[in-house]
């Protein structure tokens, strides 16, 4: 086909489309604009998947989540089908093109997801609700493989760090001036700030666990030198909006996590040996355990509910006498350990638990927020609901993939030779320390806006480890 031709055919087939398109739009119809974009799209995924993950990474926190509690079912759009069909690609291209990098594979972040996915599939069929366990496992898989596997390729070029920070970071601040000028207009009132990011994230502790989880990849690039004076302005009103932003969350689990953030920062900063970090847990946990009595007697006396007034939110933190999200906290946890006291190899299987929690309740332990149709979160832990729902090596495949991330972060701050790389990784493993501590007290890695940003700088930890620890000749920033 010649030039010529090649023209005229592309202008014929616009002005089909035109003409299609014109008479569609005058009966009403108008979802065949999309078909450019779509073709536009699957040209994409089939030519450049890493320009697709940074796509789908800008827009989750706008997704909108459709929940159908009937047919157990909950679905963000537009991210998750998007994510589902890279999922399918990423197989087919291992399968048949076989080129996946071996020393990631057999890297020890690596074998501990693996070792988590395995586990729940064993645990999956095992179930005692099928079907959700089902839906729950190929939903991990639509979220760790493309945005954990593939993404440690896609940060092979490191300059994929700060894109895939800033994509999601520029949506998220999107969310918060949206959500800040709505709760203005309720003159910034506590009890509506825990639903008024409604429909982005479903209650102000996500909203919050994800704000805080950027605070420490704002703070350093504020000190990043090679930005320009414009570009550093531009940083600095990122993290006004985002500091605006996590006050205004009420969420007292992610403000604790940037408190770890930062206590994280300082040993590594420092270099605190590992061997002192695990002996002082470890006095931690034992005086915890030898003083616990009088430390929920001390904690009993508490009366502080939450408040708009910061001081006294922060005291409800230790409320556990009438704060009834507090509470409810104890009765989701309490709980989930009958559960596995009950099944504690197999656990009810993945996804089950806000199905299966209602028999294990205790009448003197219900609050007023408490429900038995399981239709009100889930165990508001990413350790005790994998143990009530995977057992006990669901529990500690948790763990592995925590640990092993941590070592790997340390290592690579420690170890390497390039302040760039080292500051990457200070940042990352920052980040993923407040989702750390968050999880203690809520579970949102079920989720397309937890589960992207927290997988995603696990792969940036381990390409870092894998490609840029040793390599002091490259742009890292």
């Amino acid at each position: 086909m010649t030039n010529k031709q090649l023209h005229y055919l592309i202008y014929g087939l616009s002005g089909l489309f035109i003409l299609i398109n014109a008479i569609l739009i005058a009966n009403e119809f108008f979802w065949f604009m999309a078909i450019p974009l779509v073709g536009f799209l699957i040209y994409m995924y089939f030519t450049t998947l890493d320009k697709v993950l940074l796509l789908i990474t800008f827009l989750t926190p706008l997704s909108i989540t459709l929940s159908n509690y009937e047919a157990q079912l909950g679905l963000s759009l537009p991210t998750e089908p998007m994510m589902v069909a890279v999922l399918g690609l990423y197989f087919f291209k291992i399968i048949f093109q076989q080129d996946f990098d071996r020393k990631i594979l057999i890297h020890p972040v690596s074998l501990s997801v693996i070792f988590y996915l395995l586990w729940m599939l064993i645990t999956t069929i095992t179930s005692e609700i099928p079907l959700v366990s089902i839906k729950f496992f190929v939903a991990k898989l639509w979220f760790i493989v493309p945005f954990y596997f593939l993404a440690t390729q896609v940060f092979k070029n490191i300059k994929n760090f700060k894109i895939f920070s800033w994509a999601y970071l520029i949506s998220l601040c999107i969310v918060i001036i949206y959500t800040t000028i709505k709760h203005s207009a309720y003159g910034f009132d506590e009890e509506i700030g825990h639903w008024i990011m409604d429909p982005f994230y479903n209650d102000h502790t996500a909203y919050g666990a994800m704000i805080a989880f950027f605070v420490p990849v704002v703070t350093g690039f504020l000190f990043d030198k090679t930005y320009s004076n414009v570009q550093r302005l531009f940083v600095f009103f990122t993290f006004v909006i985002i500091m605006v932003g996590l006050y205004l969350s009420y969420s007292r689990a992610a403000w604790l996590g940037i408190v770890a953030a930062a206590g994280i920062y300082a040993i590594l900063k420092f270099k605190i040996k590992f061997k002192w970090v695990t002996l002082a847990g470890i006095v931690c946990l034992t005086l915890f355990l030898m003083l616990r009595t009088q430390i929920i007697m001390k904690l009993e006396k508490n009366k502080q509910d939450t408040s708009q007034n910061f001081t006294e939110h922060v005291q409800s933190i230790s409320n556990i006498s009438t704060d009834a999200s507090n509470l409810e906290r104890i009765n989701r946890w309490t709980s989930a350990l009958r559960m596995f006291n009950e099944r504690p190899f197999f656990g009810y299987g993945p996804g089950t638990y806000q199905f299966c929690y209602a028999p294990y309740q205790y009448s003197y332990e219900k609050t007023i927020i408490s429900t038995n149709a399981g239709n009100k979160g889930n165990a508001h832990s990413e350790y005790i609901g994998p143990l009530a729902e995977t057992g006990v090596l669901g529990l500690l495949s948790v763990l592995a993939i925590a640990i092993t991330t941590f070592l790997t972060a340390y290592k690579v701050y420690l170890k390497s030779t390039d302040k760039k790389v080292r500051f990457l990784s200070l940042i990352a493993f920052t980040s993923l320390v407040t989702y750390y501590i968050h999880g203690f007290l809520n579970n949102f890695l079920d989720t397309d806006k937890a589960s992207v940003p927290f997988w995603g700088f696990i792969a940036m930890i381990v390409a870092l480890d894998v490609y840029h620890r040793d390599n002091t000749k490259e742009d890292i920033i």
